[in-house]
């Protein structure tokens, strides 16, 4: 390996930048690895939770909007392939992951860009890949300047790159453009912060030059996550723009703020270079030609150019992921233990129709029990701590209905006065010799009628409980856990089904109520008719008219 190095140095490639020669090309062995693990459990993210405590390595590019960061990414890769503009551009976060590939014959042909939303399909056009991410972007937070915290995952293959992970955060902004809420600042610095807080992540802090480097907003983020600044890297942009007289080598050295892991200077092209479409291999040239003439820098040279920053990411990078893969190694393998334990609980994979069609029906049928034994009172998990199922069913007929029923005062807004002005009502203009019969039946159905509401309410509740009992722990039988989707969607089925019973069952009550109204039965025995009524009376009155003297005899 040390002769095929000494060769690569001794032969010229002035295709290759200097960034990115390959006696540089080193972490080939675990980055690749942490990229893969990064790759699978990136779709799987949204649906485990279980896997959203597994924080793989990478490099966490955190600065203000316009501090040059899009511009190191591009400086590293060599390639112009990010959104740019004079307001926000980076609105989703972008996982960049950098992969050296063997030089050969046509490096054109061996570059390429691979979304994981377009899996299979590669990018040989950079401005191809531009255009994705503006359109991804867009689909996902609209054509203003909307953010959004779900990520664009985007390979880079080349040989002249580095083993890299970078993940481009949007930058820190003051003042909501377009749609943008009230709260965006605070919405981009929790976002940065999830990510930064992370003991797994490198955080690379842009900074330009040509602003208070002491008031640096990347700075002060990656300071409150990390104050011993063990896991920092602080990058210097805008170098030869610093007003004259100035310049960053007191804050390259660390004599400002330090950082453990260093500072590196560097130099963007500039808007106007951009727009001119000057290529990066320029730039860097003239990076490297810029800090040769400023004489403030020499001695510098390991903590200057894209050439050092991308070495020092590289190196980092590849020391983090060994410190933590012990950690990693063990949590992955515990996480394995529990979801091989969960997958044997849910029994053999069935292969056939026949076999499926066999598990469904032992299922229904099960589930059926279940809710059978849980309303007739013969569930196995049977609570001691309230009333269910049945038993819950019943109390709401025998205590709750009854109660509401008794609590309803037949006599309740209806008054003397009220039946007379009924009764002579009835009558007309006449006198009537005896009661009419009118008067009592309106009476009477409008206290009827009251019946209704509690009648309605009983309904309710039966219907609540039983909704209780379909989601409740004693319909979960051990077949249903297999199949959670299975269990939703059934779930879904039978409360359709009693609630498409709730509106036959209203209309039931309501007609038997309409019933007792249209006919009165006043030949019931309990039923006191006008007979009745004025024997009642007259005993009444004996009563009242008994002597004293001979009530006292009596008793």
């Amino acid at each position: 390996m040390e002769k095929n190095l000494k060769k690569s140095n001794s032969d010229s490639n002035d295709d290759v930048p200097p960034s990115t020669h390959p006696s540089c090309f080193i972490g080939s062995s675990v980055i690749p690895i942490i990229n893969k693990l990064q790759d699978i459990f990136a779709p799987l993210g949204d649906i485990d939770d279980r896997l959203t405590g597994l924080r793989l390595p990478q490099v966490a590019v955190i600065g203000s909007q316009s501090s040059g960061k899009s511009s190191v990414l591009e400086a590293l890769v060599g390639r112009d392939f990010l959104p740019r503009g004079s307001d926000i551009c980076t609105r989703r976060p972008l996982v960049l992951q950098l992969e050296k590939r063997s030089a050969g014959i046509g490096n054109d042909s061996l570059e390429w860009g691979e979304f994981a939303h377009l899996p299979e399909k590669r990018f040989y056009d950079f401005s191809a890949i531009r255009r994705e991410i503006l359109a991804e972007t867009e689909k996902e937070v609209g054509v203003n300047k909307g953010v959004s915290d779900k990520q664009i995952r985007l390979k880079i293959c080349s040989p002249n790159v580095l083993n890299i992970t970078l993940v481009d955060l949007p930058g820190i902004t003051k003042v909501p453009v377009g749609d943008q809420p009230s709260d965006i600042e605070a919405r981009i610095r929790n976002m940065i912060m999830s990510y930064i807080k992370q003991e797994t992540s490198i955080i690379l802090a842009v900074s330009p030059a040509n602003a208070d480097l002491a008031n640096s907003d990347a700075l002060q983020m990656a300071k409150q996550v990390d104050p011993t600044g063990t896991r920092t890297i602080g990058v210097i942009t805008k170098l030869d723009i610093m007003d004259k007289g100035t310049n960053a080598r007191n804050f390259l050295l660390g004599k400002v703020i330090p950082l453990r892991l260093g500072y590196i200077g560097v130099v963007n092209r500039s808007q106007e270079d951009i727009n001119n479409n000057r290529p990066i291999r320029e730039a860097l040239t003239y990076e490297e030609q810029f800090f040769c003439d400023y004489h403030v820098y020499r001695g510098l040279s390991d903590r200057c150019g894209i050439p050092q920053l991308a070495k020092k990411l590289n190196q980092i990078l590849e020391q983090h992921i060994r410190n933590v893969l012990p950690t990693l190694k063990t949590d992955l393998t515990s996480h394995l233990v529990a979801v091989e334990k969960e997958l044997r609980a849910y029994g053999e994979a069935l292969e056939s129709k026949g076999e499926r069609g066999a598990m469904l029906l032992n299922i229904l049928t099960k589930y059926s029990e279940a809710f059978s034994s849980e309303v007739d009172g013969k569930s196995q998990a049977m609570t001691t701590k309230e009333l269910s199922g049945g038993a819950r069913i019943h109390h709401i007929f025998q205590s709750i209905f009854v109660k509401s029923l008794e609590e309803v005062d037949p006599c309740e807004d209806l008054s003397d006065e009220d039946i007379r002005i009924a009764i002579h009502n009835a009558t007309g203009p006449r006198n009537a010799l005896f009661v009419p019969e009118v008067p009592f039946e309106v009476l009477v159905r409008r206290q009827i009628a009251r019946l209704l509401d509690p009648s309605l309410q009983c309904l309710r509740f039966v219907y609540d409980e039983l909704i209780k009992v379909i989601k409740g722990r004693a319909c979960e039988t051990v077949e249903m856990q297999r199949f959670s989707e299975l269990r939703r969607r059934l779930e879904d089925v039978i409360a359709r089904f009693l609630r498409d019973d709730v509106k036959p069952a209203e209309r039931m009550i309501t007609n038997l109520i309409d019933m007792e109204m249209d006919y009165i039965n006043s030949s019931h025995p309990n039923f006191i008719g006008g007979t009745k009524a004025v024997d009642m009376a007259q005993n009444e009155l004996k009563t009242m008219q008994v002597p004293p003297t001979l009530t006292l005899f009596h008793v």
